[in-house]
């Protein structure tokens, strides 16, 4: 009875430290970034089609989206996202088509300086494609334009216009077809040399 009592004494210590073991390790489990998976050749793609606010690493520099979202050019906020546009493009849109707008923010977390892409498609489920227009930031304070970053530096820099506005962020303007709303999701793929896909973010619409 005396060695059955003592071994019975001896495991219990044993079982707690297990359990405190087993809750430390799903703890640390629970502090993973939910919406990051890792992707082909290091690159991390965010599989949650509701994430603003994720990050993705591509390449060099690490990107965060905003906010995405269908644009109204008549609205007095989104008239001020779609002015810039190239010479003879008018702001008028067809029956099956609609501005959208992908507010990003970028940082350079290396330790030499970088420069953030300024090549972007998004996919829709059906494989169609639409690039980004070419704003003229001159016109437009809001518009996202490849920028030499220095380590730590950010996109939009401080003080700036769109990194104070509602979005905080860069402005990629599309306009998409209205087909869009049966082929979701989308996703955007951030470009690098050759067209190489360096990272992709799944959109809201």
């Amino acid at each position: 009875m005396v060695r059955l009592f003592a071994a019975v004494s001896l495991r219990r210590p044993l079982i707690l430290l297990c359990a405190v073991a087993l809750a430390l390790g799903v703890a640390a489990c629970g502090n993973h970034h939910p919406h990051m998976t890792a992707g082909a050749n290091g690159t991390q793609d965010v599989a949650d089609a509701n994430n603003n606010g994720a990050y993705v690493f591509a390449g060099p520099i690490t990107y965060q989206l905003q906010v995405s979202r269908q644009l109204n050019q008549y609205d007095l906020e989104d008239s001020q996202y779609v002015r810039g546009l190239p010479g003879g493009m008018s702001t008028s849109l067809g029956p099956t088509q609609l501005w959208y707008g992908v507010f990003l923010w970028a940082k350079n977390q290396t330790d030499r300086p970088q420069r953030t892409s300024d090549r972007f498609v998004i996919v829709d489920t059906q494989g169609n494609r639409y690039y980004p227009i070419r704003l003229n930031p001159a016109l437009n304070p809001f518009a996202w334009t490849s920028m030499r970053l220095t380590p730590g530096a950010i996109e939009p820099r401080a003080g700036t216009i769109a990194s104070q506005g509602s979005t905080q962020g860069g402005l990629l303007l599309f306009k998409v077809s209205t087909s869009v709303y049966d082929n979701r999701p989308l996703t955007l793929f951030i470009l690098g040399a050759n067209n190489k896909k360096l990272g992709s973010i799944s959109l809201d619409l």
